[in-house]
């Protein structure tokens, strides 16, 4: 297992993490014009972000994608 992850550069980050980050860095207004989802629009709570990625993979996948272009540059 820890093979497979080895390439992964969001192994051992979790959910929470990333969202906060994101959060902190470009605030709710910022992320929910970058990343057009209702959780970052009118619900802006960490909690209710998580709730809503969590179901949703697409919204899940955008989230992460962003974060890997904001922090994880090479």
């Amino acid at each position: 297992m820890a093979e497979q992850q080895k390439n992964n550069p969001l192994h051992g980050i979790t959910l929470e993490k990333i969202v906060t980050d994101l959060q902190t860095h470009y605030g709710w207004e910022k992320l929910g014009s970058l990343i057009r989802i209702d959780c970052f629009n009118n619900n802006q709570t960490v909690k209710s972000s998580l709730k809503f990625l969590r179901r949703m993979p697409w919204a899940r996948k955008k989230v992460e994608e962003l974060y890997l272009d904001t922090f994880h540059k090479s």
